[in-house]
């Protein structure tokens, strides 16, 4: 079947793929996972976070079922194998679970625009696919071995591809951060928006679920994670950024704006001390020229 012109696909490859077997790896996981894992049936991926004892966001990833009984595919793509296997063997007691880090053997295609999860289904696919979560428009995940690269490139022929830079200025367009970068260990998943989409009230007790249940209940965080646009080039993230002379946040990463006009950004901002109606500035004393939005929840 033939795609829009409007698609296109992005290659790259993920920092984390690891494979988790194992007669426990199921219940293992749902006790370590902030969403369902329940929710991972056939090629459904649950996205969801590593959170350490005080809620922090230690790492994320999306978390697939493989072709095997007790077999699970964790896999992220900014989020490093190493610090997931870390989080991961650092609970592993009396578990009959096995971790496999097979990052450096597997590849990537995001696929973005309408009909990229039928034209996926519509043969044969090595490897895995999943819906991704790079923009707002429809995103498919084709995760496959190294070995099957070339079948993959012959597959996409014809269709626009996009480089990394292009790739992340749609996903900050579309207010989705990227973790640790955007939030990480120092921040909590409500503060960039992530309660909505990572987050299970419900499943039962997690690493960091209490600290989650305390926030759903009294809603009170100190930090949100804003989109920001500017004119010119775009600061270095991170970076702080100044209100009046006082330090109101930081500037978490940027890129080009669409067309090479200014530059859109994602933003840690505090509740208390930055005022929405007011620009911010990239220096201390600086001209005020950066605008900034809240995020919805994502």
């Amino acid at each position: 079947m033939d795609l829009p012109a409007t698609t296109c696909f992005h290659r790259y490859r993920p920092a984390a793929w690891l494979r988790v077997t194992g007669a426990d790896s199921a219940a293992f996981l749902q006790g370590q996972f902030t969403n369902d894992l329940r929710e991972a049936q056939g090629e459904t991926a649950v996205y969801g976070l590593w959170l350490d004892q005080k809620g922090k966001v230690l790492a994320d990833s999306f978390l697939r079922r493989g072709g095997a009984a007790d077999e699970f595919w964790v896999g992220s793509y900014f989020s490093s194998g190493a610090a997931i296997g870390r989080r991961l063997e650092d609970y592993i007691i009396a578990d009959e679970v096995t971790l496999e880090d097979a990052t450096t053997l597997w590849t990537g295609v995001s696929l973005l625009g309408e009909g990229t999860g039928a034209w996926l289904k519509a043969a044969p696919r090595a490897g895995l696919v999943f819906r991704g979560r790079r923009a707002r428009e429809e995103n498919w995940e084709w995760i496959l071995p190294l070995a099957e690269a070339d079948g993959a490139a012959r597959a996409l022929a014809g269709i626009r591809e996009i480089d990394s830079a292009d790739a992340d200025r749609r996903r900050i367009l579309a207010g989705i951060p990227a973790v640790p970068a955007d939030i990480g260990p120092g921040d909590l998943p409500n503060e960039g928006g992530l309660e909505g989409e990572a987050i299970s009230y419900t499943k039962g007790c997690y690493l960091g679920q209490e600290v989650m249940a305390r926030l759903k209940s009294k809603g009170r965080i100190r930090r949100r994670l804003h989109r920001v646009t500017g004119d010119g080039p775009a600061p270095a993230a991170p970076g702080a950024l100044w209100q009046g002379g006082a330090r109101v946040g930081e500037l978490r990463s940027a890129a080009a704006g669409e067309a090479g006009r200014g530059f859109a950004g994602l933003a840690l901002l505090s509740l208390t001390s930055f005022r929405p109606d007011d620009p911010l500035a990239a220096a201390e004393g600086g001209p005020a020229t950066i605008r900034a939005t809240p995020l919805l929840s994502v």
